[in-house]
């Protein structure tokens, strides 16, 4: 399904908004693709984001399907709305052990006001990928709300 942007500056303000996300700059995390309700984003490995087998934590995996979810929503906001996470739910499903957490969110429903999304999250090194969570999650639309001033 090709999606269109309500706003020409999508992009600009995509990746703004989520610059201004402290915990995205905590994790290391970078949008790394991006087009109307599509986001890709990576997170390279780090200790300070392990459990105790050396693995992504999975708080860091839920993390990404969240964001890369939301921001594929947020891509296709009008220009003076936000969105938030009304719920979602995560399957991990491997391990999420690699140099690097690829996580990949679109857009399945959109909406006025709410707007379903799906993601995967992959563990990669080299070129290999492995899937290692999936996650559906709801995003709904603030019309109006701005975000804080970075």
């Amino acid at each position: 399904m090709e999606l269109q942007a309500r706003d020409r500056n999508y992009e600009a303000r995509t990746r703004a908004s989520f610059n201004k996300q402290g915990f995205m700059h905590h994790l290391g995390a970078r949008i790394t693709n991006l087009r109307p309700g599509f986001v890709e984003v990576e997170v390279p490995f780090a200790e300070s984001l392990s459990q105790q087998h050396g693995y992504f934590h999975g708080g860091v995996v839920a993390t990404l399907a969240d964001v890369a979810s939301g921001y594929a929503a947020f891509s296709l906001l009008d220009p003076d709305a936000s969105n938030v996470t009304v719920e979602f739910k995560v399957n991990l499903l491997a391990p999420a052990e690699g140099a690097r957490l690829i996580a990949r969110g679109s857009v399945i429903k959109p909406g006025k006001t709410l707007t379903v999304c799906q993601s995967n999250v992959f563990a990669a090194s080299g070129g290999n990928e492995k899937l290692c969570a999936t996650a559906l999650a709801t995003f709904i639309a603030l019309p109006g709300k701005a975000e804080r001033v970075a």
